[in-house]
């Protein structure tokens, strides 16, 4: 389990254009880092879109918004141009970075049990460092809370 404090596990992952983007490569930044289920599904949509309509906002405080699913950089790419999102998803196909942050888990609907992403945000402090957790992401006002978490 992953606590405010501790240094973020690194990774390397690819957007839907290919390009790799390293968390290392990210230090001296706030990161925002959104794990989400699913691309181009109703929760997960409205999460991105959110977080599109705040980017402006976001960026003001100079930190990074990262979007983190299993799927493709293809489906990522579709995702993006439908909603032309401004910041990068990252295809986590091999669940490596979704294990690493602790949020690809069993699930439960309708009875039926399944492995999937708990929708979940990590603020990473210029340092490298867990600034933020928020499990279990409820989407409505997400983008709210972590613009007043990045304002200080």
């Amino acid at each position: 389990m992953l606590e405010i404090g501790q240094p973020a596990p690194d990774f390397t992952r690819s957007d839907g254009d290919g390009n790799s983007i390293s968390l290392a490569d990210l230090r001296g930044r706030k990161v925002v880092l959104y794990f989400y289920p699913k691309d181009l599904t109703s929760g997960c949509t409205q999460q991105a879109c959110d977080f599109r309509d705040r980017y402006g906002e976001l960026q003001a405080t100079g930190a990074v918004l990262l979007g983190v699913s299993p799927d493709s950089g293809r489906s990522h790419q579709k995702f993006t141009a439908t909603y032309e999102l401004p910041f990068p998803l990252l295809a986590d196909v091999d669940k490596a970075a979704s294990t690493a942050y602790g949020v690809w888990k069993e699930k439960s609907m309708y009875g039926r049990k399944y492995m999937g992403v708990e929708r979940s945000t990590f603020l990473i402090d210029e340092d490298g460092n867990l600034a933020r957790i928020w499990p279990k992401v409820k989407v409505s006002g997400h983008a709210d809370e972590v613009l007043a978490a990045l304002r200080g």
